[in-house]
């Protein structure tokens, strides 16, 4: 922040503009852009709100608004991550990172093999229940003798 902060309060300067001129072109209070010439974010609550007012603060002295941008993602990015931004480049040079973050990290997609193998398995049990009904099926019944005058008979 120190940086785009000396870069906004610098460039006005050396145009010759007072900050109560940029706050009434701009409409912005000019506690606000005192605090971001001074590089105070903690007076924000809102970074997006900061960020809005840096670029426009940056478009009206003519400075280059995607640099801005950068150098306030930059900021944001050092200040949100646990990880220095420095060591994370550092980490992404070598070809063994030794650091993991949620920027590098590569995510591979878990497959899920549970249903797949529940699947199967209720196959191979109807299977089994279809096959024992068939054999059951063609067991061949049972048939009744009678013994008439001597000789078994048919019933």
């Amino acid at each position: 922040m120190e940086e785009i902060s000396e870069l906004l309060r610098t460039t006005r300067e050396e145009m010759g503009i007072s900050i109560n001129e940029v706050s009434m072109d701009l409409n912005i209070d000019v506690i606000l852009l005192e605090n971001i010439e001074n590089g105070n974010a903690k007076a924000f609550k809102d970074v997006y709100k900061l960020r809005n007012y840096i670029l426009e603060y940056s478009k009206y002295l003519g400075l280059d608004i995607d640099k801005s941008n950068d150098m306030f993602n930059d900021y944001l990015f050092e200040k949100t991550s646990r990880i220095s931004l420095a060591d994370l480049k550092d980490s992404t040079n070598d070809n063994n990172p030794k650091i993991s973050s949620p920027y590098t990290k590569e995510y591979v997609e878990k497959k899920k093999v549970w249903p797949v193998i529940l699947i199967v398995i209720v196959a191979v049990i109807l299977a089994l229940i279809i096959c024992l009904i068939i054999l059951i099926n063609n067991i061949p019944k049972e048939k009744n003798y009678e013994l008439k005058g001597g000789y078994y008979e048919l019933s």
